[in-house]
């Protein structure tokens, strides 16, 4: 199969659009049309319900999806690797979860830039069911990530603890129930001890599955949500956002998830990993 059938494929599921589709590839409609057509008549099955105002996806393209990011995530690895320039000795691609490149991430990151700067690092963004799947197809080495439930050939290190609290734009207490407040999803451990805590909790106006983007909306709309204290401390300190009294706190385990021969492979490997979580432990 063409890899470009694929890569329009998913260009037009982001767009929901034909013509914006094109647009971003830098080809004309009819081209898009001709690629999509091309790759139905391949798997013989109909991936998108076209009409003038989008394009969604029927069941079978929905199937299809995560077999069209593996094939050009791997594509693009493939020509990262083989293409690989005498200053690098190795590529790592690494999955982050996307609550992570704040803290862990971007100091793996600056670590890495500075004591390796011969191994080329590639990051991936995206959440646990994204990070599972990319390590289960081997598109990942490496994976910082929460809820760590892989199973098979890889090495799984506790990292840190990550610290939950609910913070509030306005200095309060605990309340039976803030019209304004925000669900923040921080994974499947946090959704069963958040509902055993707020049992009569009720529908919140907005669910976001990012803390970063829940900050910003927290920030211009006010309320209050649960969100990582290490993401927050700033703007505790600045009095944006204050902690709000009487409220439980809850933990969510970080790991770093590893092939298991990616020691032998790479040497720096487990030195870079200790020397990060002395960093996040001081």
């Amino acid at each position: 199969m063409n890899v470009t059938f694929a890569q329009t494929f998913l260009e037009v599921v982001k767009m929901g659009n034909l013509n914006r589709a094109a647009g971003r590839l830098n080809v004309t409609e009819s081209t898009v049309t001709t690629r999509i057509n091309a790759l139905e008549n391949l798997l013989g099955q109909k991936l998108l319900i076209r009409s003038r105002t989008g394009a969604e996806l029927t069941a079978a393209g929905f199937k299809f999806l995560r077999y069209a990011e593996i094939m050009t995530q791997a594509w693009g690895q493939a020509r990262q690797e083989l293409s690989l320039s005498k200053e690098f000795k190795s590529v790592c691609n690494v999955g982050c979860h996307f609550d992570l490149w704040q803290g862990a991430g971007r100091a793996w990151a600056d670590q890495m830039r500075r004591d390796h700067p011969d191994v080329a690092l590639s990051f991936w963004a995206g959440d646990v069911e994204d990070i599972e799947r990319w390590l289960a197809s081997g598109l990942v080495d490496v994976a910082l990530m929460f809820d760590a439930a892989v199973t098979g050939g890889w090495h799984v290190q506790h990292l840190f603890d990550d610290r939950l609290i609910q913070v509030s734009t306005e200095a309060r207490g605990l309340v039976d129930w803030d019209p304004n407040y925000i669900y923040v999803d921080l994974g499947a451990e946090f959704r069963r001890l958040h509902a055993e805590a707020f049992s009569v909790a009720r529908t919140p106006q907005m669910t976001l599955s990012s803390s970063r983007w829940a900050i910003d909306y927290l920030l211009d709309w006010g309320g209050s949500c649960y969100l990582p204290a290490r993401m927050v401390e700033d703007h505790l300190a600045d009095g944006r956002l204050y902690q709000v009294e009487g409220t439980p706190e809850f933990f969510r385990k970080t790991y770093l998830v590893a092939r298991r021969d990616v020691s032998e492979e790479w040497p720096w490997f487990q030195p870079s990993f200790a020397a990060l979580k002395a960093k996040l432990a001081g």
